[in-house]
């Protein structure tokens, strides 16, 4: 079969005989590994160089559509912007369309008065609707990539974010490890439960604990803002005195200790996601015990990535779940 590049080509890129790259590449006896990896070497810098190529003056236009707090939207916006450079020679800008809190007939809206887009990073309700509101945007022509939470009967051409599920299992064991024998129920407090990641959080979490004996009592529909999430977490609080720990899935994390501190209540154990401004606060001065984190920036990245590669603009390369970091007050990164 035809190697993608000629022989000359990878001969003059890894400084090799001809003869030789030829044996590497039929895979023939009497190559060394070293040689063999030199030639590997040259195959993988024609590719990048290529790539290089594809991208030389080009401009794309990444969309971003987000329902969630503002602080995420923040954080993520900074990181997307921050990593639209790493993308020259090709120039790469991004419109943002981001809101805190909204319906599904919103979110459909939003992704059908997409014009001029290259690709969408997009993350919203797994809901039917939106589902064909992705597939009409993906039969025009515009790549989406869902983030954080995933729309799997779409079209959709990637997810980038977290393995959800992994992560609620990940709280569990913390819980557990850190409550030891004390008799605490907990509680969890979520977004809205249309999310699918917050969904896949949650089961991970209650499948671990259960056999436990803890009770585990549930917060839901603030969309992440403190003002709301403050009286429902309170109420919950009033009619549960045994809650002493907290599984953040959703946000809302200042007005949750918030809460506790107005009841004068304990909380033993407060796990949480996401590194925003909040939840950098809130660990140093000790009052949440833990953050599991992703890099926004490496997501960021990722998922531009996937978007040219879906338009042909740079090579296809496997992408994996992005690593969960746990993150306490001595090793928050900068």
């Amino acid at each position: 079969m035809p190697h993608r590049y000629k022989v000359r080509e990878i001969a003059q890129q890894s400084g090799l005989s001809e003869a030789t790259v030829d044996r590497v590449l039929h895979q023939r006896p009497g190559v060394r590994e070293n040689t063999r990896a030199e030639v590997m070497q040259a195959i993988a810098d024609l590719d990048r160089q290529r790539s290089q190529l594809r991208l030389n003056g080009r401009r794309y236009l990444i969309d971003v559509v987000m329902q969630t707090p503002r602080r995420f939207s923040d954080a993520f916006r900074a990181a997307v912007e921050a990593e639209l450079p790493a993308f020259a020679p090709a120039m790469l800008r991004a419109r943002f369309h981001l809101w805190e809190s909204g319906s599904t007939a919103q979110m459909v809206d939003t992704l059908g008065r997409i014009k001029g887009s290259h690709g969408v990073i997009l993350k919203a309700q797994d809901d039917p609707d939106v589902a064909e509101a992705i597939d009409r945007l993906v039969d025009s022509g515009v790549p989406v990539v869902t983030y954080a939470t995933d729309v799997p009967t779409s079209a959709r051409c990637g997810y980038v974010g977290i393995d959800n599920h992994g992560a609620g299992v990940t709280a569990a064991y913390l819980m557990g490890q850190w409550l030891g024998p004390a008799p605490s129920d907990v509680l969890i407090t979520l977004s809205r439960n249309v999310f699918r990641g917050e969904g896949e959080r949650e089961v991970g979490f209650r499948t671990a604990l259960r056999g436990s004996g803890r009770t585990i009592v549930d917060v839901s529909d603030s969309d992440g803002i403190d003002a709301t999430n403050e009286r429902l977490v309170l109420e919950a609080l009033e009619r549960h005195p045994s809650v002493e720990a907290v599984y953040s899935v959703g946000g809302g994390n200042a007005a949750t200790v918030a809460a506790f501190e107005k009841l004068g209540r304990v909380c033993r154990v407060f796990i949480a996601h996401d590194l925003d401004a909040d939840n950098r606060r809130l660990l140093r001065e000790g009052r949440i015990s833990v953050v599991l984190h992703n890099d926004l920036r490496a997501d960021a990245r990722l998922a531009m990535r996937l978007i040219l590669q879906h338009r042909g603009a740079l090579p296809a390369e496997p992408s994996r779940p992005v690593p969960i970091q746990v993150i306490t007050p001595y090793n928050l990164p900068p």
